[in-house]
């Protein structure tokens, strides 16, 4: 049992002194969790939901009722997970758009990695920038599969035109983990990229979020450098 654990090693005594990085996933899961069950200890229980649910990106995707059928984990132990699963989404998207500026793919990818790699939909969403590649503001266009008759470049360039911006990067995410393009993706981009053109909005890049992972049209050739 966790009592049985030296002070210094508990998740809640570590993180106090060492702060939260530097715990592992499963003992900030133990934080989450609280208590463990008369047969194991909190840190055994987060290391179970962390297996079962398959990876932190499993957990995260996990449904109040999924989380449940998970021995030892109860309604009140599944919302304090989700609480908290909820809480750092909203604070990624909390995150001040205007101390971003976005200077490569990476900076793109980086800026909207958390918020978008564990989406279980396809999301696609702008990032509107000035002229010193700061961003403006951050909106997401539609939800659903991409294709080329929901993401119309209307849409995109009439947000972008409101906001006075003087370049656009597109991103959307792979909820397969693999960021590889489609035709349709890039169909959709080769469109963006000529009605950008022709109102004077330059479509920087369109990048596409997987597990961790993107790929930028912009690095691979798909739009001119």
């Amino acid at each position: 049992m966790l009592r049985d654990v030296p002070e210094e090693e508990r998740p809640r005594e570590r993180m106090c002194k060492e702060g939260p990085s530097s715990l592992s996933n499963a003992e900030l899961v133990a934080i989450l969790l609280r208590t463990g069950t008369s047969s194991e200890s909190v840190l055994q229980l987060a290391g179970r939901v962390l297996a079962q649910t398959e990876s932190l990106k499993g957990l995260a995707e996990s449904t109040l009722n999924e989380l449940i059928q998970i021995k030892g984990i109860g309604p009140a132990k599944a919302v304090q997970l989700l609480a908290g699963i909820e809480l750092g989404r909203r604070v990624s998207r909390a995150l001040p758009a205007e101390r971003a500026v976005i200077r490569s793919p990476g900076d793109a990818a980086g800026y909207v990695m958390d918020e978008m790699r564990f989406q279980s939909q396809e999301h696609f969403l702008c990032l509107f920038l000035n002229t010193k590649n700061r961003v403006i503001d951050k909106k997401c266009i539609f939800v659903g599969s991409l294709n080329s008759s929901v993401v119309h470049p209307r849409e995109v360039f009439r947000e972008a035109i409101r906001r006075s911006s003087a370049g656009v990067v597109c991103v959307h995410n792979h909820p397969s983990g693999d960021p590889t393009p489609s035709r349709e993706d890039v169909h959709v981009t080769e469109r963006l990229y000529e009605a950008g053109r022709i109102v004077g909005i330059e479509l920087l890049d369109h990048i596409i979020i997987g597990d961790n992972r993107f790929y930028s049209m912009k690095e691979k050739g798909i739009l001119p450098v």
